[in-house]
């Protein structure tokens, strides 16, 4: 009898003790999964919280890069656009340096005059003979940093062509006669001093008796450059985009 209440008792302690392992084993299953070891659960709880940081960082610097270019924006409109403006600036010093543009400011005019005609002989010569001392006088302006040319009212470019045509040339394709009167602006000290210098190329024109006159001036306008240049052959290569 004694042994039957100690069986009992042993059975009652077991049914117990499986009702707690099982209320415990589906409350482990419930928090870290069903079929998980804690271990394993643990790592992949790990790597999902390392991926969520990670992506919150991405998102962290996409908002920082977004506000910055939003204030970038902001500042352009308070500052009255100053892209746009920028652009505006950028497009009108290129056309000055193509010369599309008339322009105005300080330089120098030099008036080269043909030599008296020799009453005697009939004899006489003209400037337009000349397009080598022209055509020096047009590169000494340059070395001098002249920032605009031109030649009897015709704009001195890089697509200007002066060419002899008869008794007379032809600048810009227009035909024109002496006096030849050329026009810098720049610096004016420095592009006189480039022109008057001691044996150059004032000293030269006056050894072959041309009449000249070299003046500094304040307020000097440059005629824009009307001839259209059209691109057939030349194309921007694609290392300008880059």
């Amino acid at each position: 009898m004694k042994k039957t209440r100690e069986y009992l008792a042993l059975i009652l302690v077991s049914i117990f003790l499986g009702i707690i392992l099982s209320i415990h084993f589906k409350t482990v299953n419930k928090t870290v999964g069903e079929g998980v070891l804690p271990i394993q659960r643990s790592q992949q709880l790990a790597a999902e919280l390392k991926k969520l940081q990670s992506e919150k960082e991405t998102q962290l610097n996409l908002i920082s890069e977004l506000e910055t270019k939003i204030e970038q924006y902001e500042k352009s409109e308070a500052d009255k656009n100053v892209y746009a403006e920028n652009l505006y600036k950028d497009a009108m010093k290129y056309r000055m340096l193509a010369g599309y543009m008339e322009l105005e400011g300080a330089g120098v005019i030099l008036e080269i005059n043909d030599p008296p005609v020799d009453v005697q002989y009939g004899e006489g010569y003209n400037i337009v003979d000349e397009l080598d001392l022209i055509l020096q006088i047009i590169s000494i302006l340059n070395a001098a940093d002249a920032e605009a040319i031109s030649i009897n009212d015709q704009r001195y470019t890089s697509f200007t062509e002066i060419v002899r045509a008869s008794d007379h040339i032809e600048i810009n394709g227009v035909s024109t006669n002496s006096p030849i009167v050329i026009k810098a602006i720049g610096n004016p000290e420095t592009l006189e001093s480039a022109l008057a210098i001691k044996n150059g190329i004032i000293w030269q024109l006056r050894n072959y008796d041309y009449i000249v006159h070299l003046k500094k001036d304040k307020n000097i306008l440059i005629p824009k450059y009307r001839k259209i240049k059209d691109f057939i052959y030349a194309a921007p290569s694609e290392e300008s985009f880059n």
